[in-house]
């Protein structure tokens, strides 16, 4: 948020404003890895299979937000039903079946899969790991990579991407104040 601002109070925050090579590099200093595609969504979904949400049929189950989305009439007025204008610190929400939080809204997530809207037509059904190079035809020729989740910037007026199986994209070395990354591991 410029010059003079600070990280601290945000210690819970997720971290954002990190491009895709950053967020890889980070993970394999970690000794860890970004999430394919096919691994994010199966966390996401916990078993449930075919969803409006990942966490059910209702958007506000029991009339509680389940995730930090926006709230209002996109982009000027948002309400903060859910208690947050912007990013939440991480664990605002309730975790999935599997014990994963923030898995939709908050912020976007980076894959490790490079973006190809055409990949999942020819792609092996079992654990997909992504296809060899990028292609987006609204620009061609700039390598992108696949961001999941949605974040608190998505409503039904605009970007409904925190809905299951949607799916973003972003050029390699961009980063905004929604976009962040989770890490994984292989099980030993």
């Amino acid at each position: 948020e410029g010059p003079n601002s600070s990280i601290k109070g945000r210690e819970n925050l997720p971290v954002v404003h990190v491009s895709h090579e950053d967020a890889a590099a980070y993970a394999r200093w970690a000794g860890k890895r970004l999430p394919t595609e096919a691994e994010w969504e199966y966390a996401a979904r916990c078993g449930k299979g075919n969803q409006t949400y990942y966490w059910g049929q209702e958007l506000k189950p029991q009339g509680q937000w389940i995730a930090n989305i926006y709230q209002g009439s996109f982009p000027d007025k948002n309400t903060a039903e859910d208690g947050f204008a912007g990013i939440a610190p991480v664990k605002s929400f309730p975790p999935n079946a599997y014990g994963l939080y923030d898995m939709d809204g908050n912020v976007w997530e980076w894959c490790s899969d490079l973006y190809r809207p055409d990949y999942y037509m020819n792609s092996t059904k079992k654990n997909p790991t992504g296809p060899t190079d990028s292609y987006d035809p609204e620009e061609p020729g700039v390598v992108k990579y696949v961001q999941r989740g949605g974040s608190f910037l998505c409503s039904d007026e605009y970007c409904i991407r925190y809905k299951a199986g949607s799916r973003g994209k972003g050029e390699v070395t961009s980063g905004s104040n929604n976009l962040g990354f989770r890490c994984v591991r292989d099980k030993s």
